[in-house]
């Protein structure tokens, strides 16, 4: 089983993309960069924001991490948000998603997938 929790840009989150419906929808129908999933069952274990900018996306997903073990609810990859994506290629987002995807890999010895669905 996959246990994944889900980093969503705090400034689009309700804003463009409201209560994450597009994530969910993917989730279910195993859509974009959740179709790898499509032979294994799917924890969705947390969704949060990225701490908000000027880029407080580690501290948050420690945070984050730090709670999910507290209840038994550990994950193992972890997804940047498809608005993430697009916050920093059509916005004025300072997170360098390269950057981030390997201090996730390196620090906290979690996957990371860039993105979650196409629409």
């Amino acid at each position: 089983m996959a246990k994944i929790a889900i980093l969503s840009c705090k400034k689009i989150k309700d804003i463009t993309c409201v209560s994450c419906i597009k994530c969910f929808k993917a989730m279910q129908a195993r859509e974009g960069e959740f179709a790898r999933y499509k032979d294994e069952e799917l924890d969705v274990v947390a969704m949060g924001d990225c701490g908000d900018c000027p880029g407080l996306a580690m501290p948050k997903l420690a945070l984050i991490s730090d709670v999910a073990k507290q209840y038994g609810r550990d994950f193992d990859t972890v997804h940047l948000g498809t608005c993430i994506v697009k916050a920093t290629t059509t916005a004025a987002c300072p997170i360098n998603i390269d950057r981030l995807k390997e201090m996730i890999e390196k620090k906290m010895n979690k996957k990371v997938v860039v993105g979650t669905h196409n629409y």
